[in-house]
């Protein structure tokens, strides 16, 4: 037989947990006040050190990120060149219907594939000269 995993901790029936909730139950009204400005105190003290040692490697990472903030603003906006690109000029038209045309971009179009159907006719023969 396989051997049971020890649980680790305190078991859940433990009777040496600190009962907060009674010591504060009994407190009038004077010692709960006293209590939970005690407690605010304490929690302050603990924000204030937090902050001050989040924002002391904040200011050390301060070089590090603009430098990299930097280079990532560059990259995604090069030389300032955003915007549409220019209409693709037609490179073939239909056999059939002169004005139906297509740029060369994208999938084939329906109308040259349905041309190309049963015929020996090739992209570049649809070609505009």
């Amino acid at each position: 037989m396989a051997k049971k995993a020890k649980r680790r901790g305190r078991p859940p029936s433990s009777k040496n947990k600190k009962s907060i909730g009674k010591s504060v139950a009994t407190m009038d009204l004077a010692q709960l006040r006293a209590h939970i400005e005690d407690l605010q105190n304490t929690l302050s003290k603990k924000v204030d050190e937090q902050r001050a040692y989040l924002e002391n490697q904040l200011s050390q990472l301060g070089g590090y990120v603009s430098r990299k903030a930097t280079a990532a603003v560059k990259a995604v906006t090069p030389n300032g060149k955003a915007g549409k690109r220019a209409k693709a000029k037609p490179k073939y038209q239909s056999k059939r219907d002169k004005s139906v045309k297509w740029s060369g971009r994208g999938m084939t179009p329906v109308w040259m594939r349905d041309e190309m159907k049963g015929t020996k006719l090739t992209k570049e023969d649809f070609a505009i000269k």
